[in-house]
């Protein structure tokens, strides 16, 4: 991946295709600092995390350590660790002495003591401090989240996706290197339990009035998967016969919610059923699959996705699509579940290729629709929803400066699947690639361009110039139209050069469909009586005829 060695002020022109336009961004050193492989990153690799974190409550403070093993991949004396204001760091220490340190924003730059040996395997701790940036609108506006439930007793939780993990514990926060497994050892006061990701080893009780909840995640995690949610939960557990065997499904929720939670948490094991159909096996067995009631809407924590949508049916007892057909299931645990393949399995390098997880995962909830109602249903619900579609900036977003594209990584991302969906034309093909990917690309970092790659490989067909098109241009593809005494005209416009998409179109709105495969030059389909043309609605595109 590119580095970027300007740490000053950057000012980035990002120019779309959209009429010659030029949508222009302004990044600085901290952005640079945190979203590029900086020389004091590159040169180790994640082995193990060992967080080990107080959370005190009555004054909104949390302390503690980060424990980072590594491995050392080249020759190099400073590394650089992340912690965001108004956190800081107390000490740092490497086989027992102190190491001096430097802070530069939220990067802070750690100069060892000891010869870093390429192919050797070291290890220092960050011992830090401080009151974490309270969440304003989480999961949007992430960071620690400090309620209370009915009785008064506390609800706590960290969101932190956008925001980033060094918000609130000492880490390497680039998503492009995780840790093979991590510990996660959180002291709460003894009235509240701790549930974070992965298996719970052991609590041990301390005569201070707190005990530490030991957590082991036994795979790769990505830095905002990891959580903490605090509360005093209620606790029951389930399996799943899986396509791996058995897996364990533990449940928390508040005691006010516990009748609700049973009820509504019961979509779990049919989401998973129907997912692992699609994209194969849940990728996280050793960790188990965990559901947990928290104090705002939801979010993917791997094997410990948190749920907050009211244990109402759709996205807050609404459907997005518009059809009804979403509020036959529960958004946030079909959705915020469908990331442990697409975001938590397969998770992007670079934030700039989020629609890696967005895209895909709205996608799972037509797939899921699919799979129990239909694949009628299934079309309508991904269909309704391009009324969501804003066509505002790119899909992608800029490289290496912690920088997202639009929103329309979901509903246009879902749209721009389902219709290289009908252009494939073959479905046992289409779910064999879903399928493929979580294979190929298992508990890895990826860039959008593997991801696109990848399935036009898999297709054997280009699909360079629909990704072009729906991913880094905000115009939507048109299929024009002129009726002549010969037949048809038809030309793709308003697209990106070379754009060569086949549709499906109806002739006459009566006719059966038939396929074409335009190109940005007329072509002629000879047919006498024409009169009208329209392209099947499951493809995203619009048809306009001209005179």
């Amino acid at each position: 991946m590119k580095i970027l060695k300007s740490f000053f002020l950057l000012s980035i022109g990002l120019l779309s295709a959209v009429s010659g336009s030029a949508q222009r961004y302004t990044f600085t050193r901290d952005d640079t600092l945190r979203g590029s492989i900086t020389p004091e990153r590159a040169w180790w690799d994640l082995a193990f995390y060992h967080l080990q974190v107080r959370i005190n409550p009555a004054d909104s403070s949390i302390g503690g350590s980060t424990t980072i093993r590594y491995r050392v991949l080249q020759p190099a004396q400073v590394m650089q660790v992340d912690l965001q204001r108004p956190l800081h760091i107390q000490k740092i220490t490497q086989d027992g002495e102190e190491l001096a340190f430097r802070q530069d924003g939220n990067a802070w730059f750690v100069t060892l003591k000891k010869k870093q040996t390429p192919g050797r395997t070291e290890s220092l701790t960050v011992f830090y401090g401080g009151k974490p940036r309270v969440a304003k609108r989480p999961p949007w506006d992430g960071g620690f989240v400090w309620k209370r439930d009915r009785e008064g007793n506390w609800f706590i939780a960290t969101a932190c996706q956008g925001l980033g993990a060094s918000s609130w514990w000492p880490c390497k926060d680039h998503m492009y290197d995780e840790p093979d497994s991590m510990l996660i050892s959180v002291t709460v006061p003894n009235d509240l339990t701790d549930v974070s990701n992965g298996k719970l080893r052991k609590v041990t009780e301390h005569p201070d009035g707190t005990h530490t909840f030991d957590w082991f995640v036994a795979n790769p995690i990505n830095n905002y998967g990891v959580n903490v949610n605090i509360a005093k939960y209620v606790h029951w557990s389930d399996t799943l016969q899986g396509e791996k065997g058995r897996l364990s499904l533990d449940f928390y929720a508040l005691p006010e919610h516990l009748d609700s939670a049973r009820r509504q948490f019961q979509q779990v094991k049919p989401m998973l059923k129907a997912f692992e159909y699609w994209f194969g096996p849940y990728p996280f067995y050793e960790d188990g699959y965990k559901l947990v009631d928290v104090p705002y809407l939801g979010m993917e924590h791997q094997s410990s996705v948190t749920y907050g949508n009211a244990f109402r049916n759709g996205y807050r007892g609404k459907d997005l699509s518009g059809t009804g057909i979403g509020l036959r299931w529960d958004f946030i645990i079909v959705h915020e579940s469908g990331h442990e393949w697409f975001a938590n399995n397969i998770t992007y390098r670079d934030i700039a290729d989020m629609w890696v997880h967005e895209s895909f995962t709205n996608y799972a909830e037509n797939l899921y629709t699919e799979f129990y109602y239909g694949k009628e249903a299934g079309a309508a619900y991904v269909t309704g929803c391009r009324a969501l579609i804003r066509n505002d900036r790119p899909i992608v977003g800029v490289y290496n400066v912690n920088h997202s594209g639009s929103g329309d990584m979901y509903y246009k991302g879902g749209n721009m699947l389902h219709t290289m969906r009908q252009v494939i034309g073959n479905d046992a093909r289409w779910r064999q690639i879903l399928r493929g990917m979580n294979l190929t690309f298992y508990h890895q970092t990826v860039t959008g361009r593997q991801i696109e790659k990848y399935i036009s490989q898999q297709a054997g067909m280009d699909f360079s110039k629909v990704f072009d098109q729906y991913l880094r241009d905000t115009r939507l593809p048109t299929l024009e139209y002129q009726l002549t005494g010969e037949g048809i005209r038809y030309r793709w416009v308003n697209c990106v050069d070379g754009f060569n998409m086949p549709v499906r179109v109806c002739l006459n709105s009566t006719g059966p469909y038939q396929l074409l495969k335009p190109t940005t030059n007329w072509q002629l389909l000879k047919l006498k009586g024409a009169k009208a043309l329209a392209s099947d609605l499951n493809y995203y595109v619009l048809t306009r005829q001209v005179k």
